[in-house]
Parts: C-alpha cells; sequence; structure tokens
C-alpha cells in the first residue's frame, strides 16, 4: 500500500534530505521549510529509518484537514479511519502538538481533543463503545502540526529521534547531532578519497558519520524503530530484508576500504572528549577507520593537498569564554591558511568568526541548530586534477 510519509529536517537543510529520499528511490511530493514529503510503501518505511542520515524521524501522514475550532478538530479528526493504522490494544498518546499562525493554539488541548476523538473511532469501529481501550499493545505516538489553520496528523514510525544511531555513549559539552553533522558533510564535496581533518572532534561526531558515509554504514542498522512492531501494517520479514541489505551495504564497503583505504582525522586537547571520541568510534564498528590524536589547533598541518577541515569549534557561548574566541579562530584561520589548496567548512555561532579567521567565506549558510541560529562558513579551495586514465595503446 502506498503511503504519505513526512521527513522532519533542520531548517536550510531540506536539499540534503530531499536528495536520500531520491537516492532510496522515492517520489518527493513536497519540500517546505523543516519537512520533505514523499510517498512508498511499508518497504519504504523500514528503509527510511533504517538508511536516512538527515531526518530526525519518518512520521506516516494519515489526515490533514482545516480546523478552525476544537469542535471541528475532534469531529474531523473522529471522522478518519484510525482503525486502518492502529490496532483496539495500540497504545495512543499525542506525542507532540506544534501551531504557527493557527487559531488553535494550545499543545495540551491538541493532545486531550485528539486522543479522545481517535479513541471515539477506534471504539465505533471496533463495535465497542464505552469500553476502554486497554493500550497494552505497540506504541503509536501522534504527531500533531498545524499552520495557517490546516492540521496534519501522523503516526511517528521511529520511536527514539533517528540522531539516536547507538554510538555516541560518550558525550561532551556541546555536542552537534548525528543528523545535522551528516547533513553539513553532505553540503561539501568531501568523499570518501579526499582527506578530512576535524581540528575540534569533541566526541566524534564529524568524523565517525563521515566513516559511516566511507562504509557505506546505514546509521540505523544497529537499532529498532516504534514500527518494528507494527504487524497490523507491515510483516517483520520486511524489517529483517531492510537490515539484511544494510548489512551487506556497510560488509561491501568495507572490502573496498580495505583495498583503498580513507583518511579521517579528529584532534583535540581534552583528553576526556578524545577518550569519548575512541568509544564512539569503538561503539560504531568504525574505529579502525579513524585516527583521534591530542592536538592543539596551533599544531594542525598535514603533508597532503587538497584536503577538508569540517569542523565545529566553540562558540563561547558563555559570557567568560567570549574573551578566548579571537585568538581560537585567528589560530584557526592561520593554520588553514597553510594547508595548500584546502577547503574549510565551520558551523559556529560566533559572529566574528570571518573576521578572525582572515578570510570572507565563499558562502554562508544560516542554519539553526536547535533553538541557536548559527553559520555554517564554507572557505573554498581548488579541485584536485582529473586522474589521467592509462591507455592502451
Amino acid at each position: 500500500m502506498k503511503y504519505e510519509l513526512i521527513a522532519p529536517c533542520h531548517f536550510g537543510l531540506e536539499a540534503c534530505t530531499k536528495k536520500e529520499i531520491s537516492e532510496l528511490g522515492y517520489e518527493i511530493k513536497e519540500v517546505s521549510d523543516g519537512k520533505v514529503v514523499f510517498t512508498g510503501d511499508e518497504r519504504a518505511i523500514c528503509r527510511s529509518n533504517i538508511f536516512m542520515r538527515t531526518t530526525e524521524r519518518i512520521l506516516l501522514k494519515v489526515c490533514e484537514f482545516k480546523a478552525y475550532t476544537w469542535d471541528e478538530l475532534f469531529e474531523a479528526t473522529a471522522a478518519v479511519n484510525w482503525e486502518d493504522f492502529i490496532p483496539w490494544n495500540g497504545r495512543i498518546w499525542v506525542a507532540k502538538a506544534a501551531s504557527v499562525k493557527s487559531k488553535l493554539f494550545s499543545p495540551r488541548d491538541f493532545q486531550t481533543i485528539i486522543q479522545k476523538a481517535v479513541v471515539k473511532r477506534l471504539q465505533t469501529a471496533c463495535r465497542r463503545e464505552g469500553e476502554r481501550l486497554p493500550m497494552d499493545g505497540p506504541s503509536y505516538a501522534l504527531r500533531v502540526s498545524a499552520y495557517k489553520d490546516v492540521i496534519t496528523i501522523g503516526i511517528d514510525t521511529s520511536g527514539d529521534s533517528l540522531h539516536k544511531r547507538g554510538y555516541r555513549k560518550n558525550t561532551v559539552k556541546a555536542p552537534i547531532t548525528e543528523t545535522l553533522a551528516s547533513a553539513l558533510i553532505m553540503l561539501t564535496p568531501w568523499n570518501k578519497d579526499r582527506i578530512l581533518v576535524d581540528p575540534f572532534c569533541g566526541s566524534g561526531t564529524f568524523c565517525i558519520e563521515a566513516a559511516m558515509m566511507a562504509a557505506n554504514a546505514a546509521p540505523g542498522m544497529e537499532r529498532n524503530f516504534a514500527a518494528t512492531s507494527w504487524r497490523n501494517i507491515m510483516e517483520k520479514k520486511l524489517w529483517y530484508d531492510a537490515y539484511d541489505e544494510a548489512r551487506e551495504l556497510k560488509a561491501e564497503g568495507l572490502a573496498l576500504l580495505d583495498k583503498s583505504g580513507v583518511d579521517i582525522q579528529g584532534y583535540d586537547i581534552d583528553d576526556e572528549a578524545l577518550r569519548a571520541a575512541r568509544g564512539n568510534a569503538e561503539l560504531a564498528g568504525l574505529s579502525g577507520l579513524i585516527h583521534f590524536q591530542r592536538r592543539d589547533v596551533a599544531d594542525l598541518s598535514h603533508p597532503k593537498k587538497y584536503g577538508f577541515i569540517i569542523t565545529n569549534p566553540p562558540y563561547g557561548e558563555r559570557l567568560e569564554e567570549k574573551e578566548d574566541m579571537p585568538p581560537l579562530y585567528r589560530t584557526l584561520g592561520e593554520r588553514y591558511a597553510e594547508l595548500d589548496s584546502w577547503s574549510m567548512y565551520v558551523i559556529t555561532a560566533f559572529e566574528e568568526a570571518e573576521k578572525y579567521i582572515g578570510r570572507k567565506a565563499d558562502k554562508n549558510r544560516k542554519i539553526y541548530n536547535g533553538m541557536m541560529k548559527t553559520y555554517f562558513y564554507s572557505f573554498l579551495g581548488p579541485k584536485p586534477p582529473k586522474r589521467k586514465e592509462n591507455v592502451l595503446e
């Protein structure tokens, strides 16, 4: 059966999510701020959860309608064929409700009214009016969006956010999320044949996400999802097939890297951060692909050309840290200037980053990291020369 599926993502990074969905082979229906809507069958639910790197979750879109009053919301919700999506014993609740430019705006009222309407519909459809739902089966968490009085309700197929790959058990102050790190890497021309260095690696997220891409390792292959227990919508075999596909692709990717190699390096001056990074890489099964090292940004260097710096330096969030930012960014800029033909990509909330790096960025993209406004600066180096193919005479 064909469904509409919603992939929420970071504002400004919709193109990355759209590209991922297209590469999985699914049709894009709509792209708007912070989400991409696409169509797919039950297999698409499994594969998008397991393979996608840049979305926070996959929602199965159930309905969309206009509502200006709470009564209209109740009646429209109760008119939906919820029995096609949720079994009698399904555990139902509204996990989140967000409202923008709509007459209805109270999250608590959304949660109460929509849950009551869904319960009423299931009682009627199952001919059990007045009977309490047992709520002891699989989870069907609803997520509600109201925009300009248009109400969209979807069921969360993912459960825990998809940024939780399962490898980041060790963390440090101000980590970047895995989904954001992946999207930012995708905005660069980096590939597994090029050097990548993160001089402020922290718990290793950029390096590990890059290694996963290099090895063609699906980010969700080691975790479960809310929909893995949905027997009313899909057979368990579909999940087994998707997991098997992911394992085969990773095995092939690692075999290729054994022949060609990959150069991914993470530096930090904090021993605790390096321990966290190494532990996380080990949990991801990718420790052999990344070299973590205690090194100050002042010692940043590399003998090879055409490499990439992709990094998330300190922002100076606390007042007492702000005076440390100018010399830190100045040093980063000086070391980058010494790297022949390299490119550098920096995400930061430090407003004067370009000034102290000493060079105006070739591109500057505004990105919201949670509620924090950040900038993704692109300092572009030259492209490497194309390799000449051997021609037999």
